[in-house]
């Protein structure tokens, strides 16, 4: 979740919300009816209602929906603004909308849940004939060099002030994304198109593919860039591309192992996939670098994911094995009994007294139990 600061970062970015302004100007209809996906502060919901619509469904899982509430309230639109508290998988709405808008994409939109929010969105919420926003995005990739970004990221392992040897940490962290600002000419390549993301007929949120590239101009090769295009309505969208006006989204670079000495002639090959488990994607990439024919250089393979850079001991990856029987912690029986007791239909005072109880040495008195009681209830209770 965001906090208000960067709200207002989102807020202050004219780029994303002109567009969006106008491709709610061009869209919403008087007695129209709008659903806002993830509404935050609430100011297209507001918006919404000032071009005319008749109702807005503005939902919000994170408590920043009581700041929209403010919001409406002081632009006169709280009356017609009905808000969801909540993810909107888990909302049922009286009647079908007009229009939807959405802008849940991180640095790209392969971002938590967004694509499955869509498509259950557009299944349950959208009337025959009704409009998403945005309709599509178009991703692109390039091979891209960026010694500032790739420095930040091993020089603290590979340069440290200590003399010691952290190759192990340094072997992990370049397979970690990075949001990135560029320019233009940190470019190494002609940009491919890697997929579309058509919103009124996607499905699988995962993607998958390959490019290809032939070296424009000599230079140090970092990693692979990504960036999106969005077609928000006829004529309406922007960019976070290097050559496009910089927003908040900025782009994402995939690091390579090792830099690379590129010229023209050499080509490159990536097979790029984004994979969703659970509310996270999971990225790989794998590379291949091919010198001029007649070069005495040796090809370069990398073969790098998210996964390959996660930190994790023998004990925790023990414990994800399929054969592995759990055995409750004493954090976990905790947790176990309050949600039993909240299945008891106790009040929250009630329930921290019982904890403090049954778990004398963590809870000296019952106003600490209430507070984690309370938590819980926050993340769990409806």
């Amino acid at each position: 979740m965001y906090s208000l600061i960067g709200y207002g970062e989102m807020v202050a970015d004219r780029v994303r919300v002109d567009a969006y302004a106008q491709a709610l100007r061009q869209t919403v209809r008087e007695g129209a009816v709008v659903v806002e996906i993830g509404t935050g502060p609430g100011i297209f919901a507001v918006l919404a209602c000032q071009l005319g619509a008749s109702r807005v469904y503005a939902i919000e899982p994170s408590e920043i929906i009581q700041v929209a509430r403010e919001v409406a309230a002081a632009n006169g639109c709280a009356h017609k603004i009905e808000f969801f508290e909540e993810f909107s998988n888990h909302v049922a709405l009286p009647t079908r909308a007009d229009v939807i808008l959405s802008d849940l994409r991180g640095v790209l939109p392969f971002f938590g849940r967004h694509i499955p929010a869509i498509v259950d969105s557009r299944r349950r919420f959208l009337s025959p004939g009704g409009v998403l926003i945005p309709r599509k995005d178009t991703l692109w990739a390039a091979i891209v060099e960026a010694p500032k970004p790739y420095s930040k990221l091993v020089d603290p392992w590979a340069r440290n002030s200590l003399g010691q040897d952290l190759n192990p940490a340094q072997r992990l962290v370049v397979n970690h994304p990075q949001k990135v600002h560029v320019s233009p000419n940190q470019l190494l390549t002609e940009h491919r198109l890697w997929t579309t993301l058509d919103y009124c007929s996607v499905v699988n949120p995962d993607v998958r593919g390959t490019l290809d590239w032939k070296v424009e101009r000599s230079g140090t090769g970092h990693g692979i860039l990504l960036w999106f295009d969005t077609d928000l309505a006829a004529g309406v969208g922007f960019s976070n591309a290097p050559s496009a006006p910089e927003t908040i989204y900025d782009s994402l670079f995939l690091p390579w192992t090792q830099p690379v000495s590129l010229a023209p002639g050499h080509s490159v090959t990536v097979k790029l996939e984004a994979k969703l488990v659970e509310s996270d994607y999971i990225w790989r990439w794998n590379t291949r670098i091919e010198r001029p024919e007649g070069s005495v250089d040796p090809l370069v393979n990398y073969e790098q994911s998210q996964l390959a850079g996660n930190v994790l001991s023998p004990r925790k990856l023990h414990r994800l094995a399929a054969d592995y029987v759990p055995n409750l912690s004493e954090e976990g029986r905790l947790c176990s009994r309050t949600f039993e007791l909240m299945n008891a239909k106790l009040s929250l005072e009630k329930i921290a007294q019982q904890l403090a109880t049954e778990f004398p040495q963590r809870f000296p008195r019952w106003e600490k139990a209430l507070s984690y009681a309370g938590t819980l209830s926050q993340d769990y209770s409806r």
